[in-house]
């Protein structure tokens, strides 16, 4: 087989390997101009079952003539079966796995692009990639704290500011250098700043980036919130399978569905348009008319939706269409009663807990 045809991303942040792996398929993109030619395919699983129809999937469409004739680019995105959960080391996922190599061995004038995360590198299918394609592992190329640095100053050029004396360093203590959690926060800053741009200093990371960012804890409240069980079922394995602690992140995720209360008021009381640009102007005009109501309304706290940056609230605005105001009154009663049985049960049920309280939460209409 041509190793150059089937190319592989992989590495133990999401984030790294997502931007990574767009950068290889954007690239070869160039080689399949029709967008008939070219296929991405969630590689998140849940069940062996999943993962079977995911390598279908690839086949398929592998093997399926593009309409001008020629081969097809395929991405399997986000796969999250090459690792030790249940799913990745059943023996259905690696007699799957296993017979997807003849097809691999065999690609033509198709490209597969595989991306995963987390990995087991001592998976047999791992280290046969290693071996039959362009393999990349991120975490043996760049260092985490590397990549923090160059995507962090990647998008502060981007969005036309600088990080002043002593701004960076600071903000890598404060999240803990995480590559993904660098770049929200930078743009969160670059937002504030606006068109005209500017210096992003010390002071402002100390005012507008908390104490306890959601760092470790991001994918796993990003899926939660998602609409997509499978995501959120697999991305509380991860964090529980690499030995986070169960507070944290039912902290973050009380903080998450309180604003999205009182944004969903917002909505239904026809303050705000959930279709359109969240800006500050409009924040701090709403704040004017309900800021009365707080019993402290200078304090930055997420019990008070007109103390946060427009630019984060706006990344939360598109999720209220899945959700109505009964469901995140519900949903905050069932992280409360989370909380008391993380409080009340061994360390091994909390991953349980806190997957029952996904499924309630996305099976409620």
């Amino acid at each position: 087989m041509a190793k150059e045809s089937l190319l592989v991303i992989l590495g133990d942040d999401d984030y790294l390997v997502r931007q990574k792996a767009k950068e290889v398929f954007e690239h070869l993109c160039e080689e399949f101009p029709d967008d008939l030619s070219r296929e991405i395919i969630d590689g998140r699983a849940s069940r062996v079952e999943d993962v079977e129809q995911i390598l279908y999937e690839a086949k398929s469409a592998g093997e399926t003539l593009s309409l001008f004739g020629g081969g097809k680019l395929v991405w399997i995105n986000e796969a999250n079966f090459l690792n030790q959960t249940k799913t990745g080391a059943a023996q259905g996922t690696k007699d799957a796995l296993d017979s997807f190599k003849s097809f691999l061995g065999n690609l033509g004038e198709s490209k597969l692009v595989l991306s995963a995360c987390p990995v087991h590198r001592n998976h047999s299918f791992v280290k046969w990639l290693q071996k039959n394609s362009t393999y990349q592992d991120l975490t043996k190329e760049e260092k985490e704290d590397a990549a923090f640095r160059r995507l962090v100053h990647e998008t502060a050029k981007e969005d036309g500011v600088h990080f002043g004396p002593g701004a960076l360093e600071y903000l890598a203590g404060k999240i803990g250098a995480h590559p993904r959690m660098g770049v929200e926060e930078t743009r969160k800053l670059s937002s504030y700043l606006g068109a005209e741009g500017g210096e992003i200093t010390e002071q402002m990371i100390i005012d507008m980036v908390p104490d306890f960012g959601e760092g470790d804890f991001f994918e796993a409240s990003e899926a939660f919130f998602s609409g997509k069980l499978d995501w959120a079922i697999d991305a509380i394995d991860r964090h529980f399978f690499q030995g986070k602690d169960a507070r944290p992140l039912l902290a973050t995720l009380q903080n998450r569905n309180r604003l999205l209360i009182q944004l969903r008021v917002l909505v239904d009381g026809g303050e705000l348009d959930p279709n359109q640009r969240l800006g500050k102007d409009q924040l701090e005009r709403m704040g004017s008319k309900y800021l009365k109501h707080f019993s402290n309304p200078s304090e930055k706290t997420t019990l008070n939706v007109f103390s946060q940056n427009p630019w984060f609230l706006g990344r939360l605005i598109p999720l209220l269409r899945k959700f109505s105001t009964r469901r995140l009154i519900d949903l905050q009663a069932g992280l409360i009663k989370a909380f008391e049985d993380v409080l009340a049960q061994p360390k091994e049920q909390h991953s349980t807990i806190f997957k029952n309280l996904a499924i309630q939460t996305h099976a409620r209409n």
